[in-house]
């Protein structure tokens, strides 16, 4: 398998960080985990356009994780030859989302059947919701999720991939708990969104101050890799984003609980089991 770091970035812009977006290739099936801001850019550096995704997985419906879904499904929609609806898989609420935003979409819509002889569709998605168990199975790759912990948003779900005796896991926010444990177990990746608490303290800002009870530090994603029996752990979603030539620091306070592999993403890195 194949893991390509789309997106590392965070909600706080950044100009070299993306919106929180992971591509996956297993076998035959493409499978990009969350849509953050850029997605559509990312993929398409990455040799992928929305018609080739497989499936579409959303581990929670932060707006950070999902503010791109209308670019992909308009994208796949007027790229697609013919009507190519975008499996989605996510926690409940899900569905209520896609529908919202197709609802948002109307207009565009629109204008695009009325000047598109050839254009005699509308998009659409079959979405499937789910907390925990198989999520999705074809051709030796299955996808399996299970509950995090991200309160108070709720349900969040992270996703194990296994494909050809490999595991890659795809945490999402969380802080650490049972169902982060049961998708990490024995993986050969597995990619947590993190932050540096003494960095975030150190800024006056009582919102910024809010997402460190909510988000696992470097050190606690370096305690789930050992416990779990991680490979290789890649740390995205960086909060703040490192300084250039800091990257040391993320990994050293990780390395403090995990003695395997640690990788500090960037965007489009490619990491393969």
């Amino acid at each position: 398998m194949e893991v390509v770091t789309l997106g590392t970035g965070s909600p706080i812009p950044d100009a070299s960080r993306a919106g929180a977006a992971t591509l996956v290739r297993a076998g035959n099936a493409t499978l990009l985990i969350d849509c953050g801001r850029a997605v559509v850019m990312r993929l398409v550096a990455a040799g992928v356009f929305p018609p080739m995704l497989t499936q579409l997985l959303i581990t929670h419906l932060h707006s950070d994780h999902i503010n791109n879904f209308n670019d992909v499904l308009t994208t796949r929609w007027i790229m697609s030859p013919v009507d190519n609806p975008l499996p989605v898989i996510g926690p409940p609420g899900t569905a209520a989302f896609v529908d919202q935003t197709i609802a948002m979409l109307k207009d565009d819509i629109h204008y695009r059947l009325e000047h598109h002889n050839d254009l005699n569709w509308n998009p659409s998605c079959t979405t499937q919701e789910i907390t925990s168990g198989v999520a999705w199975e074809a051709e030796g790759v299955r996808v399996t999720a299970a509950p995090t912990d991200h309160r108070p948003v709720s349900p969040s779900i992270g996703f194990r991939i296994e494909a050809d005796g490999a595991v890659v896991a795809i945490a999402g926010d969380t802080i650490p708990c049972a169902g982060l444990d049961e998708i990490c177990a024995g993986a050969d990746i597995y990619v947590q969104t993190v932050l540096r608490p003494e960095l975030i303290k150190a800024v006056p800002s009582p919102r910024l101050q809010d997402v460190l009870d909510y988000h696992s530090t470097c050190a606690q994603a370096g305690a789930t890799a050992a416990r779990a029996g991680v490979k290789t752990l890649v740390l995205t979603h960086l909060v703040p984003a490192p300084a250039p030539g800091t990257e040391s620091e993320w990994i050293a306070e990780a390395a403090s609980e995990f003695a395997g592999e640690i990788i500090v993403a960037e965007d489009l890195q490619s990491i393969s089991t």
